[in-house]
């Protein structure tokens, strides 16, 4: 019998395979980064740029609900940039994460993306090797 190795999920909120229009601009200058965002969660985008953006950089942003016409604002910070060096990237992107977000705007987004789908998975899951340990030893 082989043992079983069980994937660790690391994400706390599911993000949705949407793309919506959105306008991110950088707070220190003001400049215009991104304009449509391609997955979307209560807690971040993935956002689509041409631009060179550092991780950590502020940023505010107004984005289009996927399925009103309604628009949400947040305050952001970059937590991610991805360069578009690895096979699987289609381009350059920014992983952005929410600091300031209404909780009531979270809410209504959380109804707005009920029935997306999540994105494709670009890579497998990591295992998480300390609960394949556990699985193993009381099974």
């Amino acid at each position: 019998m082989r043992p079983t190795l069980l994937r660790h999920y690391q994400r706390q909120t599911l993000r949705r395979a949407v793309r919506v229009e959105c306008q991110v601009v950088r707070t220190h200058d003001f400049k215009l980064i991104g304009r449509s965002a391609i997955d979307l969660s209560t807690r971040g985008m993935l956002v689509e740029t041409t631009e060179r953006v550092l991780t950590g950089e502020e940023v505010i942003l107004s984005f289009r609900s996927p399925s009103r016409r309604a628009w949400y604002d947040a305050q952001a910070t970059v937590a991610r940039v991805i360069h578009g060096r690895r096979p699987y990237d289609t381009g350059r992107f920014l992983g952005i994460c929410f600091d300031v977000f209404d909780e009531a705007q979270a809410c209504a987004l959380r109804a707005d993306l009920r029935g997306h789908p999540p994105p494709f998975p670009k890579r497998e899951l990591r295992i998480d090797y300390a609960a394949s340990v556990r699985h193993f030893l009381l099974h």
